[in-house]
């Protein structure tokens, strides 16, 4: 097998053996990597990457949206607002080729990965 090949097995069964809350972190820290290119890439005059960037920030988005469970705490339905905004936002900024909208939205999703982190880490710990 070739090093790529490597890789993507080991990606691949990272995703397939990891928790819940670790594919969570994942999805964010991942939506938080795109966004940061898709900065750099606007920035660069780059669009194509920038659409693929923020493309596929929008699918972890509703990948986000969809897999949360309105009923299951008080805060969630103010969070399926947030995933909301967001992906109103990133259709807005790939339209207008905006990396300050696209900055918007990182600088929110950061401390929402963070907490998100804490409470994975809290119920491992407690």
């Amino acid at each position: 097998m070739t090093a790529p090949h490597l890789r993507d097995r080991y990606l691949q069964d990272s995703v397939n053996t990891a928790s819940p809350g670790k594919l969570l972190i994942m999805l964010y820290d991942r939506l938080v990597l795109d966004l940061g290119q898709a900065e750099q890439a606007l920035a660069a005059q780059e669009r194509e990457v920038a659409h693929e960037k923020i493309t596929h920030a929008q699918e972890i988005v509703i990948e986000l949206r969809t897999s949360l469970d309105v009923d299951a705490w008080s805060g969630a339905p103010a969070l399926a607002n947030i995933y909301g905004w967001m992906l109103t936002e990133l259709i807005g900024a790939n339209i207008a080729r905006d990396a300050a909208r696209v900055k918007a939205i990182r600088e929110l999703a950061e401390p929402l990965r963070d907490t998100w982190r804490e409470a994975a880490a809290a119920a491992v710990a407690g």
